[in-house]
């Protein structure tokens, strides 16, 4: 985007759209890496950065670049059938394609040749996701346990029932289980679609998981 210069890039296990939780935070066991650009490969620039526990990343919607927007969109919360004023959503297709993530900051390691890199959870960016800027997390101005969420509130966030058989599970190495059934937990099914007989594919860290929906259970079929 014009006048913004990307500072980082996410290496996440989300290489597509589909799958990725709709909301930061939602799946914490997904943990993700900030690879900063070669002029922002400093360490001074994230000094003091470690006594934080959480941090702000603005970042750009790469993949839904239009030449045009509209005021209205349809929030996949509401099941695709209620048009809102885009203002009053975290609909991708915006004026201005910028999204915002609060994520948990686990460490700053520091590698020989890429510099200090964030290791972080609860991500919500898909691999490759351009960063505009890094800030801390404030909890004295940054929460606000009063908040009322409009329309968001009646639409209840269900997690679905896991199924997977364990030799299915064992596909999957260790470190990664947890993401990933949390990632099926949060539904990645677009919310207007609901055919028990759909097959879906969901590509994650390398993965791809065949899975269907029925009612509060997702049963997992295929793992490669």
């Amino acid at each position: 985007m014009e006048g913004l210069q990307i500072i980082a890039r996410i290496r996440s296990p989300f290489p597509e759209k589909f799958g990725i939780p709709r909301q930061s935070g939602l799946v914490q066991e997904a943990e993700a890496r900030i690879v900063f650009e070669k002029p922002f490969r400093i360490a001074n620039a994230v000094r003091g950065l470690e006594g934080f526990s959480h941090i702000w990343l603005l970042w750009q919607f790469s993949e839904n670049l239009r030449d045009t927007w509209s005021p209205t969109v349809r929030p996949p919360r509401l099941g695709g059938n209620a048009r809102m004023g885009v203002f009053a959503t975290r609909s991708p297709f915006r004026p201005n394609p910028i999204g915002l993530s609060c994520v948990r900051l686990l460490e700053i390691e520091t590698d020989r040749e890429l510099g200090p890199v964030l290791r972080v959870a609860g991500a919500d960016l898909m691999d490759g996701t351009p960063i505009f800027d890094i800030k801390p997390y404030l909890p004295y101005t940054d929460s606000h346990p009063e908040a009322v969420g409009g329309f968001t509130d009646a639409a209840a966030m269900e997690r679905l029932t896991v199924e997977i058989a364990p030799e299915l599970l064992e596909r999957i190495e260790p470190a990664r289980r947890k993401a990933l059934l949390g990632v099926l937990a949060c539904d990645p099914r677009p919310r207007y679609q609901d055919d028990p007989d759909r097959i879906y594919g969901l590509s994650f860290a390398g993965y791809e998981v065949k899975f269907r929906v029925d009612g509060g259970v997702l049963t997992v079929w295929e793992v490669r």
